[in-house]
């Protein structure tokens, strides 16, 4: 069974050395549990998407839940899905500061990255926009 598990939480450290590390780890660990996902960072917020199997994404959620570069992690959205909208990626990241202020003010009241302040479909929405505007970097 495949799910799709989409949560926000604010960086410790959100120095460019500490994001690394994170999308690092992601990309060796996540293939062996057969995890894919996308990762957005602005603003000291990330907001992530992961899909999988049901219990190694709700594993890996309550890693991050643990993780100490991490806190204020909240839930968004959960749902069993057929197929995987993120698939091409063990975990792909999005640059919100290098991005046009437009896109994310189309789902937003600002232009930036709040993802406390909005609906988990409004913020896989922005997900999608990001992935079909090829504004992600660090696919692999």
């Amino acid at each position: 069974m495949l799910v799709r598990l989409l949560y926000c939480s604010r960086a410790v450290d959100t120095s460019p050395k500490s994001i690394e590390e994170i999308m690092t780890a992601a990309k060796v660990k996540n293939p062996t549990r057969g995890i894919t996902g996308i990762l957005c960072f602005g603003g000291g917020i990330f907001l992530q998407a992961i899909e999988g199997g049901r219990q190694a994404v709700s594993d890996l959620y309550g890693d991050i839940q643990r993780d100490d570069r991490h806190h204020d992690v909240v839930l968004l959205h959960y749902e069993e899905i057929h197929e995987r909208r993120f698939g091409s990626w063990t975990m792909g990241l999005v640059n919100l500061a290098k991005l046009n202020t437009s896109v994310v003010l189309k789902y937003s009241e600002k232009p930036e990255l709040n993802p406390y302040a909005v609906s988990g479909r409004v913020s896989l929405a922005l997900l999608e926009e990001l992935m079909a505007t090829a504004a992600i970097i660090g696919r692999s």
